[in-house]
């Protein structure tokens, strides 16, 4: 191909595909920083680790309860594969979890308390705090009817924000009960139906004027004194009074809160941010009857929730609680000439033995460049190599950040960035 006809191809768009992102290294390191915060709260409290693949069976979406069926129809990503089986990136992982439970429920012992932070996919309008890839913590209790577990799962949310920083002020946990709505719905004889619409109805309550709501809410014939925040469920009122006798005392009743999933069937929760800015739900969850249904006959119960990526970043952010970008790499050596890059690398070496991060430049660009490519990389320290260094054994070391220098001979280089990290 000449370069005429080369200049001619189209370039690509360095942008990704729609709906999702790139994580840069900054944007990394906070993802891994979600999934590390994550992780220590959940083990802290007895939960294990657990993974699947990406990829799973469209009939495991299929042929879940119907309460789903706008995620099925209109946002999974679903192909046929070379072998002619249809596939689905996952857009949830509540069929997995149950699928890999009922396959070895009888190897495991229960209570059995499980999570996973992995990425799921669903096609759906991008927006604030919603793209089409996410990431989110998945916590799950299984085999357990006891309100401790309800109660544990809850404080398990409590303890993830605090582990964020959050203060107790920050957000509310709002506490509903899909049992006691379920009863008002059988009192005022509503039918299949409408039992649905009424559930959707409270679903949306906060999305909607009041005068909308008391409409709608004429449709069902349900007096409105029995949705009021003070009629409390009286399992409801007891894990409260607990908490605030534990010294938790955002945890409050709201029986709009119903989720949008129909296999919710106890106690649910959503976790809102009280930020004027971002007045929203972060994360829920809650009990629900029998997730193994579609595997075995032996009803296994189970209560949880999912915390996803985004929505925290946004809280984090508009609370000022994001933390700052440390790269992996402590310490750049700049070379005087590209034949001591070497020499530099065996220096380097000393250091990764001793424990500290450290990257060598080979000298191809002038040393002033080196020095700002250490700076656009955020990396804290320098040591330029040069014949002089070399031949002295006595290096300085920079702070880039600050300008500061410190000569340190070459067999005390390792134990000075041990001393920083102490």
């Amino acid at each position: 191909m000449s370069k005429k006809d080369n200049r001619a191809i189209k370039k690509m768009s360095v942008e990704p595909y729609k709906g999702v992102r790139d994580f840069y290294p900054e944007d990394q390191a906070l993802l891994q920083y979600f999934i590390d915060t994550c992780r220590a709260v959940a083990e802290k409290v007895g939960y294990v680790e657990y993974g699947a693949s990406v990829l799973e069976p469209s009939e495991l979406y299929k042929n879940k309860n119907a309460e789903n069926e706008e995620i099925i129809n209109e946002q999974t990503y679903t192909f046929t594969d070379r072998g002619g089986r249809e596939v689905t990136l996952r857009p949830e992982m509540t069929p997995t979890v149950a699928r890999m439970v009922a396959g070895r429920r009888r190897e495991f012992g229960f209570p059995l308390r499980l999570y996973c932070v992995p990425n799921f996919f669903r096609y759906e309008r991008p927006q604030r705090g919603r793209l089409r890839e996410f990431w989110q913590l998945n916590v799950d209790l299984f085999g357990s009817n006891s309100p401790a577990a309800d109660a544990e799962v809850l404080a398990v949310a409590y303890g993830l924000m605090a582990a964020f920083g959050a203060r107790e002020s920050d957000f509310v946990i709002k506490v509903g009960s899909r049992q006691a709505i379920q009863a008002i719905t059988q009192e005022n004889n509503l039918d299949e139906e409408q039992t649905k619409k009424f559930f959707a109805l409270l679903d949306r309550r906060a999305k909607i004027s009041e005068v909308d709501f008391d409409l709608q809410l004429k449709e069902f014939g349900i007096n409105k004194s029995l949705l009021s925040p003070q009629n409390v469920p009286q399992d409801i009122a007891k894990m409260i009074a607990d908490f605030a006798e534990a010294g938790i005392n955002n945890i409050v009743y709201d029986p709009s809160v119903v989720r949008g999933f129909a296999y919710y069937s106890g106690m649910v929760f959503e976790v809102f941010d009280t930020h004027p800015d971002n007045g929203r739900a972060i994360f829920g969850g809650g009990r629900y009857d029998n997730l193994t249904a579609l595997f075995d006959d032996e009803p296994l119960p189970g209560v949880g929730f999912g915390m996803g990526y985004e929505t925290m970043r946004l809280f984090m952010e508009s609370r000022g609680l994001l933390p700052a970008y440390t790269p992996p790499t402590q310490v750049y050596f700049a070379v005087t000439a590209p034949d001591l890059a070497l020499q530099a690398q065996t220096l380097a070496g000393g250091l990764r033995r001793g424990g500290v991060n450290a990257a060598v430049d080979f000298g191809e660009r002038k040393l002033g460049d080196q020095i700002k490519a250490a700076a656009k990389n955020k990396i804290p320290w320098l040591i330029v190599v040069g014949e002089d260094e070399l031949a002295s054994g006595r290096f300085k070391v920079k702070n880039l950040a600050s300008g500061a220098e410190e000569t340190v001979a070459e067999a005390d280089l390792p134990q000075f960035f041990l001393n920083l990290k102490s």
